[in-house]
């Protein structure tokens, strides 16, 4: 995808707008990421179906991370046996985010050769935890969802299912646009989530179909929500019609596309929360986790060079330390 140099769409980018349509009873939030995303994937180098996992996993992230009410940490990491074998990604709200993927080498260039390349295939079987850490003055809450080489969008849809009871579709997208003169990653994601004020409009059929009652209403098969309710499935519906390109397109703005979607009913939007890009480590952070290792183990990290170096695989800095300096923390008690 190409776009106009001269066209400034600064301002429609890394931002989430959080909307609600009353008339199906349904709220969400839409996000666009672009210098964010793009600078952490090319930081990263990773190869382009990687980068496309990570980026998918990034919008998911944002997307729920700024739903929190509170300071604190949203993370989403996965762990299974494919290609891509650990991801990690931080959202500290309100409004900044970090992100990071592990590569298997030879099960890569195998599922390249293969042209299995797809999210699911990449990632394999594992499982994927969205954690919530408000800090040490409450619990902090982990929601898991086996990976079985589904998308992120259909673990993000299971996930709703089974630990918050909400239904909920999502719809993720990440590509390269050629802004500039070179092609910049984007990544994009709308969420909507049905939340009707009588919870009857909740509730499922628990019974077969040949042992129903006349006149009772049975879902259909292909019903995953397990709600038989016209303004939810005229929602999902809906969501599911987005395509790719109109979550990437730099010039096409988050609202005009909520109005395509639901102009027949009417979306409101409200105020739009701006995120960017930023890690979390620090000098004292990285000086406080080596006082953590044993003795033996701080020895055997010493370089060539007499210090102890480390590198902070979101955001590449490099820290070093002479191993005087760690051991006069131990000796301090810090």
């Amino acid at each position: 995808m190409a776009v106009d140099d001269t066209m400034d769409t600064v301002g429609l980018d890394d931002r989430v707008i959080p909307f609600a349509v009353p008339d199906l009873d349904v709220r969400g939030r839409i996000v666009r990421l672009g210098a964010s995303i793009d600078t952490i994937l090319d930081r990263h180098g990773y190869p382009e179906p990687v980068s496309r996992v990570l980026g998918e996993a990034a919008a998911l992230t944002v997307l729920l991370g700024t739903a929190l009410k509170f300071e604190g940490r949203f993370q989403l990491q996965t762990k299974s046996d494919g290609a891509i074998p650990m991801m990690v990604v931080d959202f500290n709200a309100p409004d900044n985010f970090r992100a990071v993927a592990h590569i298997d080498e030879a099960k890569l260039v195998e599922a390249i050769a293969l042209g299995k390349v797809s999210t699911g295939e990449l990632l394999g079987e594992g499982h994927l935890a969205m954690t919530v850490d408000q800090g040490t003055a409450t619990t902090r809450y982990q929601g898991i969802v086996a990976l079985k080489g589904q998308s992120l969008e259909e673990a993000a849809h299971q996930y709703f299912r089974q630990s918050e009871q909400i239904p909920t579709r999502v719809r993720l997208g990440v590509g390269t646009v050629t802004t500039g003169g070179r092609p910049q990653w984007r990544a994009g994601g709308i969420l909507v989530q049905f939340m009707p004020h009588s919870p009857d409009r909740l509730r499922a059929a628990d019974i077969h179909p040949g042992d129903a009652p006349e006149g009772h209403d049975i879902l259909a098969g292909n019903d995953s929500d397990g709600i038989a309710d016209d303004a939810w499935m005229e929602a999902r519906s809906l969501v599911e019609t987005v395509e790719d390109h109109e979550l990437l397109d730099p010039t096409l703005e988050s609202e005009r596309l909520l109005y395509r979607l639901f102009h027949e009913r009417g979306a409101r939007v409200f105020e739009p929360v701006t995120v960017y890009e930023a890690c979390r480590c620090s000098r004292e952070r990285v000086l406080s986790m080596l006082r953590g290792f044993a003795p033996a183990d701080r020895q055997a990290m010493i370089a060539d060079d007499g210090k102890l170096g480390v590198t902070c695989e979101f955001c590449s800095r490099r820290y070093s330390f002479d191993p005087a300096e760690v051991e006069e923390g131990q000796a301090a008690g810090q």
